[in-house]
């Protein structure tokens, strides 16, 4: 049999002699995806002799082991314990972070963009963050602006390039902001975008081609290569799995200031630490979230 069910009805593969793929589910849950988080969190912690890297996504999540250290059905027997271990959302409690990312709504540079791919869009008159509220059923642009800020997002997947990583908001489901991507994906995206497609919201680390909705602009990066700008010290980017991110609406002249600030080293991140409980998130997921912001405060 070339992969092994777990009792939870996870379903492990393997690549070759030296990756173990395991398919926790085939939709987006956030539960599941948190309790993905929580599995390889443990196993990466474990620091077992023979694996070499642990990459979690939305649905599954990929081993990569030493095949002359840890033979990969020797590692399928440790997932499938902490897949037992993890079974219920009381069990699933994440140490992470919470950070503040400003946000230009509506800024001049990302609606210039969309503008001209309008082609490649659903919509050939509106703006991205115009067709956003109105399939959402909001009524203006300043509701959509306020219902994308109006609770923190979590990180459930580190996407294809350092820094750019999806987060889902954390609210009740019937407020979640949901919206196609481009037909065709832009041949422009300006650097540090805040984009907005399916359930996810993205920010766009550095300029170059994208297909999420263009909902406004960050004047503060999210990761740093070098590591020289504050806040960076200890990562090359600003958000890992799990981190909350809190999206703070500010104006134009806000905006260019922060971004002085943030070129010239001044700039210093509002973030602190938290735990996220999945349960309490669960029980009450309108006032939970509040909670964990006021860790900001």
């Amino acid at each position: 049999m070339s992969y092994q069910l777990f009792t939870d009805g996870a379903r492990a593969s393997f690549g070759g002699d030296e990756f173990v793929f395991v398919e926790v589910g085939e939709g987006m849950d956030l539960a599941q995806a948190l309790r993905i988080q929580a599995i390889t969190g443990d196993l990466a912690r474990r620091e077992l002799p023979g694996v070499i890297d642990v990459a979690p996504a939305n649905a599954s999540y990929l081993v990569r082991v030493d095949p002359d250290v840890l033979h990969p059905r020797a590692l399928v027997r440790t997932l499938s314990r902490l897949h037992e271990r993890f079974g219920e959302a009381g069990s699933v409690e994440l140490d992470t972070e919470i950070v503040e990312i400003p946000v230009w709504y509506a800024d001049p540079a990302t609606e210039r963009t969309c503008l001209k791919f309008r082609d490649r869009h659903q919509s050939a008159d509106e703006t991205d963050i115009a067709y956003t509220a109105r399939v959402n059923g909001l009524s203006s642009v300043d509701d959509l602006v306020a219902a994308h800020s109006s609770a923190p997002f979590i990180v459930t997947f580190p996407c294809f390039k350092p820094g750019n990583t999806e987060c889902v908001q954390l609210v009740p489901r019937e407020r979640q902001i949901q919206v196609p991507k481009y037909l065709r994906p832009r041949t422009e995206t300006p650097a540090r975008a805040v984009a907005h497609g399916g359930a996810f919201t993205v920010v766009y680390p550095t300029a170059g081609v994208g297909g999420y909705q263009l909902l406004g602009r960050s004047p503060v990066p999210v990761a740093d290569l070098t590591q020289q700008t504050p806040g960076f010290e200890t990562s090359k980017v600003l958000a890992t799995i799990s981190t909350l991110l809190r999206f703070r609406p500010v104006a134009g002249e806000e905006y260019q200031q922060l971004r002085t600030d943030s070129r010239e080293g001044r700039y210093r991140y509002r973030r602190a630490p938290v735990r996220f409980v999945l349960a309490e998130y669960l029980t009450d997921p309108a006032g939970y979230p509040r909670t964990l912001e006021a860790a900001l405060c």
